[in-house]
């Protein structure tokens, strides 16, 4: 009997070192992470250190082929080396490509700037050289996490509904390509007064989310939004984009349809597919590595393929010709002087549209999408941190993210892009493929961006892209934003009848009460001229009456923890783990600032200053903690920050 329990112990040991030792297990099973992200390493050689991800403390001291596959090849402070950042930089880059450069193609529709491809051009330009600065701002001041930054869904609602008043909403003689002249003082005035518009609302609007973040005021905000809020907010923006997104695919609906078709097929079946790369190491000399390109990039490869057949189609005059035929907008040399007429350097700058106008209305409808991107930026903090082997963010990072990014859209309303920034969930979805949570792989990407938005050539390529391409783009992207909503519905009981109500009211009203504003715009007539445009812009922003009426009522009906979603909420982003890495070390400021503060006792009242000696509990925010009120050790406490997850 000894013998025999010698024996199993030995084939035991053996089974979990040939399981701990094989790093290609991962590939052949991929897992799934805690968030649904598809668990494969990013093969890099040469690498003989790894950083654990946090796991879950079930009681188990064994290994398994999870265990394994929940490695870092670098964690959030580890440097790789220059050529591997400049590499996974670019991929950032290229993964938020298709989030960022949707923005200032729909807007140059509420900004009369469809048939105006030079100006495009400098629109993407700008955003590209603003998210790449307030990339630079978050990653070295802010919440210090490797997160990118770029332009927002969340103001896209209200700055459509601030363009299509009356008084915004374009001349009927700028929807013809043949009456519009680019050049002349009317056309550019007719854009750029809204664009100043946008500008000054951003600005004052941005203004907001500063104080809540750098007065730590996000803490008494979360305590009152939970699933049934946020399913509704985030839902509604993908919802009420969808006359965009047919406008744009039904000019042919083949090609937009082909490119839907493509991006499904690369970001859904051909997902696990690695494809050989050459490769260089001092060990292994030339040789091929795998990449799940299809899984990294696709919108990237859906949109490159697609235009390149137009591109073909154009060539062989398979497209019409005829502006007025259908399928003519498919063709790639409409704007084919474009290209020509940028400038091969271009140094976007603030103010460079004129001097920003303020509307209240504007600014108003700016607030409601400011609330919901912090909403989304806090959990996109802890998704960030659980991916890149950091510590869950102190309630001080999560301050300073928040004001950074109450900065960075102050920043892109000055520049001029139209929009705010916030941060991206794409790219956090990347830290989970690549394996590298190094935030140095951020700085490079906001170098990149900044470069990019530089190059006025590489916006001018952009424009180009043919709009049925573009609405193809739109049917997957703008579907996901409304996914991402609902599945905040997870945590809730959906069974609960009360749940089921407050979610199908508010979305429903969400869509009636817009529509019907817009389709009667003069029913508002409350005798003051500014409130009327202050309740014009915010009821037809479905974003905030889906929101609002979410908020009420999931704070108004009495319903237990369990039933409106906040205990599983609470365990979706409670991290049980040790800390792989300290805290000081991840949140600290940089350049020896932190040092500084050591010795200072006013620190401690600061929100946004990092807080030394601190205990693991106070260090995860919880909404839960905040709402207990049996907790005493709570109380009085103003800086309690929540996890929120999309």
């Amino acid at each position: 009997m000894l013998s025999l329990a010698l024996a199993l112990c030995l084939i035991r040991k053996c089974n979990t070192s040939v399981i701990t030792l094989s790093p290609a297990s991962t590939l052949m099973a991929p897992e799934k992470t805690s968030d649904g992200l598809d668990n494969h390493a990013f093969a890099v050689d040469g690498i003989d250190h790894f950083c654990e991800l946090p796991e879950n403390k079930n009681g188990s001291d064994h290994f398994s082929e999870e265990g394994d596959s929940n490695k870092l090849a670098y964690c959030v402070t580890d440097i790789p080396p220059w050529y591997l950042c400049i590499f996974l930089g670019i991929q950032h880059y290229l993964t938020a490509f298709g989030g960022i450069i949707a923005i200032p193609l729909i807007l140059s529709q509420g900004l009369c700037l469809q048939h105006d491809g030079l100006t495009q051009s400098h629109l993407i330009s700008t955003i590209f050289f603003v998210s790449g600065v307030c990339t630079l701002l978050q990653v070295t001041f802010g919440v210090r996490l490797p997160i990118l930054q770029g332009g927002t869904f969340t103001l896209l609602s209200p700055t459509m509904a601030l363009l299509s008043m009356p008084e915004w909403t374009c001349p009927a003689w700028t929807q013809n390509a043949s009456l519009v002249n680019t050049s002349s003082p009317k056309f550019i005035h007719v854009w750029q007064s809204r664009m100043q518009v946008l500008q000054g609302s951003i600005m004052v609007g941005s203004l907001f989310q500063v104080l809540v973040g750098f007065s730590g005021l996000i803490g008494l905000f979360m305590r009152f939004i939970g699933p049934l809020t946020i399913a509704p907010t985030i839902s509604l923006i993908g919802l009420s984009l969808f006359d965009s997104a047919g406008m744009n695919a039904g000019h042919h609906w083949g090609i937009s349809s082909m490119t839907t078709c493509l991006i499904v097929i690369f970001s859904q079946y051909l997902r696990h597919i690695a494809i050989p790369f050459p490769k260089y190491s001092k060990a292994k000399k030339f040789h091929t590595t795998r990449i799940y390109i299809f899984q990294i990039l696709p919108v990237l490869l859906g949109i490159t393929l697609s235009w390149l057949i137009c591109y073909l189609l154009t060539i062989y005059n398979v497209l019409p010709s005829d502006p007025d035929k259908y399928g003519y907008l498919a063709r790639t040399d409409i704007k084919g002087d474009v290209i020509g007429r940028a400038p091969w350097f271009r140094f976007p700058y603030p103010g460079q549209w004129g001097v920003p106008t303020v509307s209240l209305a504007g600014v108003f409808g700016i607030l409601a999408g400011v609330i919901s991107s912090m909403i989304e930026s806090v959990g996109d903090y802890h998704a960030c941190a659980r991916l890149s082997g950091a510590p869950p963010p102190p309630r001080h990072a999560i301050n300073r993210g928040i004001g950074i990014e109450g900065i960075g859209c102050l920043l892109a309303g000055a520049w001029g892009t139209g929009n705010g920034t916030t941060s991206y969930s794409e790219n956090i979805g990347a830290l989970g493929i690549t394996k590298v949570g190094s935030r140095m792989v951020i700085v490079c990407s906001g170098f990149v961006m900044i470069i990019m938005g530089m190059f006025g050539k590489i916006g001018a390529i952009f424009t180009t892209i043919p709009t049925p391409v573009i609405g193809g783009m739109f049917l997957v992207m703008f579907g996901v934003i409304m996914a991402a909503g609902v599945s905040s519905l997870q945590y809730t009981d959906m069974n609960s009848s009360r749940n089921i109500f407050i979610f199908g009211f508010s979305m429903f009203t969400g869509l009636v009460i817009p529509n019907w504003i817009m389709k009667n715009p003069t029913s508002i007539a409350t005798g003051v001229v500014e409130l009327d445009h202050v309740l014009q812009v915010l009821l037809t922003t479905s974003m905030f009456v889906g929101g609002f009426f979410g908020f009420l009522l999931d704070n108004t009906i009495p319903g237990t923890k369990r039933e409106r979603g906040i205990i599983a909420w609470k365990k979706a982003h409670q991290n049980e783990s040790d800390n792989t890495l300290e805290s000081d070390d991840v949140y600290g400021l940089p350049f020896g600032i932190n040092s500084c503060l050591s010795s200072s006792t006013w620190t401690k009242y600061v929100p946004f200053c990092p807080t030394h000696k601190v205990s693991r509990q106070d260090d995860i925010p919880s909404s839960l903690d905040s709402l207990d009120t049996k907790s005493e050790s709570n109380k009085g406490d103003t800086h309690i920050i929540a996890g929120v997850a999309l």
